[in-house]
Order: C-alpha cells, then sequence, then structure tokens
C-alpha cells in the first residue's frame, strides 16, 4: 500500500488527489517522501510567512508548550494580550479596537457576520458581498462567498447576503440604508488575483459612513505584510470598521483574528460569540513571534521589494503562455494566454517547484516574505523550464492534429 492509496481510503473526498507526500521543509524549500527537493512558492496558501522550520517559530512553540498551551477564554494569558495588543498598533486601531481570536480564517470571517448581524438588527438585514469572492466555507462565511457553484449544495445559506459586480456603479446602486455590511477582498486571491478597480475601497468607505454601514475588509491572504504594508486596506488610507487576518500571522499556526475598529469595537457583548480555542496561549505566542520576526526583520519593506523584483523577472520571460502580472508585493498572479494553469502546475511539480492555479488561467505565486535574489533567479529558472514543457506538449498536441 501506497500513501496515496491511504490517503484515498482515510481522508475525506473534498480535496481531491494529494499532490505529494512531503515529510521536511527548511526556509522556501519542501523535501517530499522520497528525497526530491522542492522551491515552495505557495507557502502553505499564504500562511508560511517566514518559510518553513523558521529558528523564532520553532523556539517559540517549544518555549511555550513547555510553559502553557490553553486555559480556555475563562481566563487571559500574556501572549493572548501581547498579540492583541500588537495586532491593535500594526493595524492602526488606536486604544479603543478590541480583538477577538479564532482558529482559522473562516472562524475569522464567521465572526465578522455575526458582528455585520449584531450591527443591523432587523432594520438592516441586508449584507453585500461581491461576484467571485472568497471568505471561507463554514456555513456563514460560505453565504457571503460570491461563487454560486461553491454555495449551491448547501442551500439554503444564512439569509441576507447579496452579490454584486465589482464596480463602484454597482456599488452605489445596491447601497442604501438597509446595508448592515460591506465585506470587501483587497485582493481577489481565490479568483485568480484579481485587484479592486481604482479609489473602490474609498469609495466603499464614503457610502457606507453615508448609509451607516460597516466596512469590513477580509485580509486574511493580503494581511501580515504579504502587499507590503501590514494590510492592504493601507495601501488606500481608509479606515474601516473590522478586518479579519489568519493565514500569515501564525506563520503557519493555525490562528485567526477579527480585528475591529473603534466604530465597532462594543458590538459584541458577553455571550454573543465564542470559541474554546481561540486565543489559546500556544497560538498567540507564536503569532506575536512570527509578526514581531516579520517587524524586525523588515519584511514587510522586503515583500514590497521583492514583489516588484519578481513582477519584473517573470515579465522578461519569453513564453506566449505568459500574457502579464497582477497582484500587489509578494501576492503575485501570473495571467496566462490559454487555460492551461493546471498543466503547468503539473509540470512545475515535476521540475522541483510548488506553486497554485486558482483557475484554468492564473498561476498564483504566495512565497514566504523572507525570499531573496537566490529564490527568485531559481523561481525564474524552474517556471521558465516548466512553460517550456508546457509548450512542447502543446506543439505535439497540435501536430497531431494536423491531417496526414
Amino acid at each position: 500500500m501506497s500513501w496515496q492509496d491511504d490517503a484515498g481510503r482515510d481522508l475525506v473526498r473534498s480535496f481531491g488527489p494529494r499532490m505529494a507526500m512531503f515529510v521536511r521543509g527548511e526556509g522556501a524549500y519542501l523535501w517530499d517522501d522520497e528525497g526530491k527537493k522542492y522551491l515552495d512558492f505557495l507557502a502553505g496558501v499564504a500562511a508560511d510567512s517566514l518559510g518553513h522550520a523558521h529558528p523564532v517559530f520553532v523556539d517559540t512553540i517549544s518555549r511555550q508548550a513547555a510553559t502553557l498551551a490553553h486555559v480556555s477564554n475563562y481566563f487571559a494569558t500574556p501572549p493572548q494580550l501581547a498579540l492583541a495588543a500588537r495586532l491593535k498598533r500594526i493595524a492602526g486601531t488606536g486604544e479603543a479596537g478590541r480583538v477577538y481570536f479564532a482558529n482559522s480564517g473562516a472562524e475569522a470571517n464567521e465572526a465578522a457576520f455575526k458582528l455585520a448581524r449584531l450591527h443591523g438588527g432587523v432594520d438592516k438585514p441586508r449584507v453585500l458581498s461581491f461576484e467571485n469572492a472568497f471568505h471561507g466555507r463554514t456555513m456563514g462565511a460560505l453565504a457571503i462567498t460570491g461563487k454560486a457553484g461553491m454555495r449551491a449544495p448547501f442551500e439554503p445559506m444564512a439569509p441576507g447576503a447579496e452579490f454584486i459586480e465589482t464596480s463602484i456603479e454597482a456599488l452605489e446602486a445596491a447601497m442604501d440604508d438597509r446595508v448592515a455590511a460591506v465585506f470587501i477582498e483587497p485582493i481577489k486571491g481565490e479568483a485568480g488575483v484579481i485587484d479592486l478597480p481604482e479609489g473602490f475601497l474609498r469609495a466603499a468607505r464614503e457610502l457606507t459612513t453615508r448609509h451607516g454601514a460597516l466596512l469590513i475588509i477580509d485580509e486574511i491572504q493580503t494581511g501580515a505584510g504579504r502587499t507590503g504594508e501590514w494590510f492592504a486596506f493601507q495601501h488606500e488610507g481608509v479606515t474601516p470598521d473590522a478586518i479579519t487576518v489568519a493565514k500569515g500571522i501564525g506563520g503557519g499556526f493555525p490562528i485567526g483574528a477579527l480585528v475591529t475598529f473603534p466604530s465597532a469595537a462594543e458590538l459584541f457583548y458577553p455571550g454573543t460569540h465564542g470559541s474554546t480555542f481561540g486565543g489559546n496561549s500556544l497560538g498567540t505566542a507564536v503569532a506575536d513571534a512570527v509578526l514581531n520576526e516579520i517587524e524586525e526583520s523588515e519584511l514587510v519593506r522586503n515583500a514590497a521589494e521583492r514583489g516588484t523584483q519578481l513582477r519584473q523577472a517573470i515579465s522578461e520571460i519569453d513564453s506566449d503562455l505568459v500574457s502579464g502580472c497582477r497582484g500587489r508585493g509578494l501576492l503575485v498572479g501570473v495571467a496566462l494566454s490559454r487555460p492551461v494553469a493546471k498543466a503547468i502546475v503539473e509540470a512545475a511539480q515535476v521540475h522541483g517547484l510548488v506553486i497554485n492555479a486558482p483557475n484554468d488561467e492564473t498561476i498564483r505565486l504566495v512565497p514566504a516574505l523572507t525570499i531573496g535574489d537566490v529564490e527568485i533567479d531559481e523561481f525564474i529558472s524552474l517556471f521558465t523550464a516548466s512553460l517550456r514543457t508546457v509548450e512542447a506538449a502543446l506543439l505535439l498536441e497540435t501536430a497531431s492534429e494536423v491531417p496526414a
């Protein structure tokens, strides 16, 4: 029996067949069960912000696990309070902001959905989200996810969510005083790393303020420095009412959070929400240490600089399959001229490169924030080889279709 057999027998089928068996990681590299080395430009889908087995991550887990792992939210712990204070500081909430800790991005968005309900009550039943938006797979988060195919097997969803086109005009037309909240991804990662229209966040802030609605920004994939600011909304100079964070704040440890600004900080009251493991001392200690390392090593700036370098290098690849780049910082979408993203991902794995295809015409790159010249040069070499492999296969396919 192989590990593929074990996975096929024992694991639920919602993820499909696993692509490899990884047994070890270090920095920007992974090794599989046969000893093959891979350059990892997926980083756990933007979660491994410091790469694999970073000393800060390893040391913090070891020390905290030997001290105190979990006591429940009937009590406070020093790591929990330290991380809450840090998140408020880097998000810019001021002293009056508050933090709710969860275990994942989906859970953070569940909390944000409940926050919207508390704000709206019966008079404001509408919650706006956007077509092709992704906020998670649990029932509440899925209800505000703008992908009909994902929602269909689980209908009926929680009521009130509406999905509109991502344009200022559509948002203006949809807004009224019955809207409780607007949920926005600053960059739609799961839709193919799609940027918002120019001025969209500023318009959303003005419209939500005018109509008494909350502006809730989903920073789960864009946060923790990935776009070249701590959070993507900071590029636009707006102040949201709440943000949701996860993925990169834990550096590979499962943790999420809802960070509320003063305008929404007092909506939750005792008994309205909770989580047994949310905010446990092990997770909050790791996340606080990860964010501290990102800050001390200036990895937010590195993300901005390396992102520019990476996009420039991709633009210089001589391949008709590459039609452009999207995104910001180290959240990069490589646009393809043909729907061959899956084939490129498969070829890349053969060449020793881990990347991702959120759709048929986009390659997503979300490497660790620690990458430098060596990793970028190696990526370009491996990615170019992967493109050549697919180009050759397409030529053979075309030749086989020509009549003799």
